[in-house]
Order: C-alpha cells, then sequence, then structure tokens
C-alpha cells in the first residue's frame, strides 16, 4: 500500500484518457446525486454519493481520489452553492475518498474492508470533522452537531454497508470485463 508503485498506479491515471473521463463522469455523479439527498438536521443529511466514491476509488485510487473530491466539492460549490463557502468541505471531500482509496484500491474487496471504510468514514469524517466544521460555520456548540451526527452515522451504518455491498457485487464484474480494476477480484460474497 505505501510502495511507490501504489501511488504511481493512481497518478498514472491521470494521463490516461480513459480515466480522466471516468473521472470527470464520477465528479459529474457526486455532484448530481449529491442533490437528491434527505435533510435530517441543521447542516445534516442523507445521500447517497459514498457509492460513487467508493467506486471511484477502487477505480482509481488515492491521489486520483484527493484530486477528485477537491475539484467535486469546490466545482458543487460553484454551480449550486449552498450555504457558505468553507473549506473544511472540502478537505473532507478529499480525505473521504482517500479513506475509500487507501482501504479498497488494489485490494481483495471484502466485507470487512468496505465496513471498516465506512467506519473511518463515517465516524472519522462526518461525525468528527462534520461536526466540527458545522459548528465552526454555525456558532453552536461542537456536542450539539456530534450527537444529531452521531445518531444518524450509527443508524445509517449497516444500511450504507449493506448498500455499498450490494452496488459492488453488480459493479465489480463490469469493472473488471472493462479491465478498469487490474485484477480478478470475485464479486463480494454475501455470505
Amino acid at each position: 500500500m505505501f510502495s511507490k508503485n501504489y501511488w504511481k498506479s493512481s497518478a498514472d491515471k491521470l494521463k490516461d484518457v480513459r480515466y480522466l473521463a471516468l473521472i470527470a463522469l464520477m465528479i459529474a455523479m457526486k455532484i448530481v446525486i449529491g442533490f437528491v439527498r434527505i435533510p435530517v438536521a441543521e447542516n445534516l443529511r442523507i445521500t447517497l454519493t459514498y457509492i460513487i466514491v467508493a467506486i471511484e476509488a477502487i477505480v482509481t485510487g488515492p491521489v486520483c481520489g484527493l484530486l477528485s473530491g477537491f475539484i467535486t466539492d469546490n466545482l458543487s460549490f460553484m454551480l449550486f452553492p449552498d450555504g457558505a463557502y468553507f473549506p473544511g468541505y472540502t478537505i473532507t471531500a478529499m480525505a473521504g475518498s482517500f479513506i475509500y482509496a487507501i482501504l479498497l484500491y488494489q485490494k481483495n474487496i471484502t466485507i470487512a474492508r468496505i465496513t471498516l471504510a465506512k467506519l473511518f468514514n463515517n465516524y472519522i469524517i462526518n461525525v468528527l470533522l462534520g461536526s466540527l466544521w458545522s459548528s465552526m460555520l454555525y456558532g453552536k456548540a461542537y456536542i450539539v452537531y456530534f450527537s444529531t451526527s452521531l445518531i444518524k452515522n450509527t443508524i445509517l451504518l449497516p444500511i450504507e454497508i449493506f448498500l455499498l455491498v450490494i452496488v459492488l457485487n453488480f459493479t465489480l464484474p463490469f469493472l473488471i470485463k472493462k479491465n478498469l480494476v487490474n485484477r480478478q477480484d470475485l464479486p463480494i460474497p454475501l455470505k
């Protein structure tokens, strides 16, 4: 994972038109799907963008994931501003992509790895960082945002893991067939 080739293989995808087109498509999908959301509380909503982020991370790796997270957050804000611009959310988008990539890129995709990626994203990125950003932006105490975000992310965690497993079971064979994933992983067993 921390070898030079691991990072180089992700960075090299930025020189390949096929991967650049795929990254652009993923950015567009994240922006569009990001607007299909269910509001839960102040600055707290349910979306399905994590599925696209995970697929992109599996295919393109951490370097592309960081760049895509940066572009997605900033482009999304420029096209459809929703509240104040805050660079913390850009960090959140980049870190979320990075976590999925570190745990899933060039790895056997297992339910345990998916669970770990969702745990880190839900609790470190969404709960800890997201609550900090909300507190800084909206002035309420950190614990207010932390508690509502913790409840939301805990309730959604098993559902999100299940949905991600289902989607990856369908998409991994296609990604392998199209040589977008350079390994012969079998679909994730649901057993």
